[in-house]
């Protein structure tokens, strides 16, 4: 195991900015950004910010969450910026930030959609490999890192993986002790 591959992380390590035009070829009849366009985007900019943490081949495991909270017209310039928000043994959940540029005059950033993504380290024959562990900085690093493992949790229970009783952190916010 390559020890420096194993040495804690920050999120902002793996910090991975991408930015893209929206042409009519990228667009629905209604001239805004198709949805699967933009997942297209995310997948590739969150594979990016996986590798950077992970320095070896990654893959795409699942798409946890989007939220399309606003159109995107044709014409928009849209930045993706991307950081690993937690690691664990061989996986990695990415956060996903879009934002728009508006075309008034104060060209104004606005955030209009969000997603995490879990990506898995894997060597050149396809079996996992560990990743590094991460060490959130920001407060936002803190609390999309807090909610990584309760997000996990709950994919490990729906996925018949993980038995509820066993999910300590999602039991914590419903379960006095």
């Amino acid at each position: 195991m390559d020890l420096q591959r194993m040495k804690a992380k920050h999120p902002s390590d793996s910090l991975t900015i991408m930015t893209e035009l929206v042409l009519p070829n990228d667009t629905n009849n209604l001239n805004n950004l198709f949805g699967g366009q933009l997942l297209s985007w995310m997948d590739r900019c969150s594979a990016i910010a996986a590798h950077r943490h992970s320095k070896t081949i990654v893959v795409t495991a699942s798409v946890n969450n989007v939220s399309f909270k606003k159109s995107i017209p044709q014409g928009t310039i849209l930045t993706m910026e991307a950081k690993v928000s937690r690691a664990f043994t061989s996986s990695m959940e990415i956060y996903v930030d879009v934002f728009t540029e508006s075309d008034d005059e104060t060209h104004e950033r606005v955030k209009s959609n969000e997603a995490m993504y879990t990506f898995v380290a894997v060597d050149s024959k396809g079996k996992s490999c560990p990743v590094p562990p991460i060490i959130p900085v920001t407060e936002e690093d803190k609390i999309r890192f807090d909610g990584a493992l309760r997000r996990r949790q709950l994919a490990l229970i729906l996925s018949g993986k993980m038995e509820p009783s066993e999910a300590t952190e999602l039991r914590a916010l419903f379960v006095e002790d």
